[in-house]
């Protein structure tokens, strides 16, 4: 899949384990100021607003390096009054009802995120949606569901974003629930401007749907006649490119609703068995909708 992004920073594998992505688009002003294996340290600044750092991490699964890992991203701010979030992966169950399944909450295992958070004066983000953010995606008896990532914030970053919001998606391709962090606490809807796609050139529907609405207008007044057959064609164009290509996508999104409701609720042995044919479905809809952007498509795929 091409990520359609801007700028691109790439933290390379160790082996074959590891490995670290940070993407951004023009309009953010990113700087990366630290990096290892772990985290990727940045000063932020997004359309000219102030000034803040971000830290992007995957903290280790492994007891022995915990303590180090938190030592280190400790190490980074001097000073604690900074603006200052982090987003990603802790590793951490932080309390016993972060937890469902498997082995007993090991309270040594939190200590040093805990340390670490008293010692930087951070707290974590309010999230929206799913209850858990990773899962062993097996049944009954032996599934095991965990808040491991989250979005951690200094009290300076939250007075320079008090609407801030973490939600929590849907996990479909990965054993982790994806994570969007809204600074301003709303995801706002742009109305799109009208664009003609070159996909529909290859469709006998398209000519003959603009020349009936160029013909059906002829004979009005001259006067503002250009663009009422724009308008009219536009809207038409755009009704019949909903109903032709967006069919896969809807579908789509039903699927990802399904998927939605059995991960909300115990997975039992059957359930089971739908999520796996729910998520092999949906990879199908997906490269669908994707063949069916052709060209000009909107969408990225990997």
């Amino acid at each position: 899949m091409k990520m359609k992004m801007d700028n691109a920073f790439y933290v390379e594998l160790e082996g074959i384990a590891g490995g670290l992505a940070l993407w951004w688009n023009q309009g953010t002003n990113l700087s990366v100021l630290h990096f290892d294996k772990n985290f990727i340290d940045t000063t932020i600044s997004i359309n000219g607003e102030e000034d803040w750092f971000g830290t992007f991490i995957y903290a280790p699964p492994y007891e022995e390096e915990k303590q180090d890992f938190w030592k280190r991203l400790g190490t980074l701010r001097d000073n604690i009054n900074s603006k200052w979030c982090i987003m990603g992966d802790t590793n951490i169950v932080a309390s016993p009802n972060k937890k469902y399944g498997g082995a007993p909450f090991d309270y040594n295992n939190a200590k040093w995120y805990h340390e670490f958070l008293e010692r930087a004066y951070l707290m974590e983000i309010q999230s929206k949606g799913e209850t858990y953010t990773w899962s062993n995606h097996r049944s009954e008896e032996a599934e095991i569901c965990e808040k491991l990532d989250r979005v951690l914030s200094s009290p300076e970053w939250n007075f320079l974003f008090p609407r801030a919001i973490a939600i929590i998606d849907v996990a479909i391709a990965s054993d982790h629930a994806p994570i969007v962090l809204l600074t301003n606490g709303v995801m706002k809807k742009v109305k799109k401007d009208f664009k003609f796609e070159s996909k529909w050139t290859l469709e006998e529907e398209c000519s003959h749907l603009v020349e009936e609405e160029w013909i059906h207008t002829e004979g009005r007044n001259q006067r503002g006649t250009f663009r009422v057959k724009f308008r009219r064609t536009k809207v038409k164009l755009g009704k019949w490119s909903r109903e032709k290509f967006g069919k896969n996508r809807a579908s789509a999104n039903d699927i990802v609703s399904k998927i939605k409701d059995l991960q909300d609720g115990p997975l039992q042995s059957e359930n089971a068995i739908k999520l796996r044919d729910l998520k092999a479905e949906l990879t199908k809809k997906t490269k669908l909708y994707l063949q069916s952007q052709g060209p000009s498509g909107k969408v990225a795929g990997r």
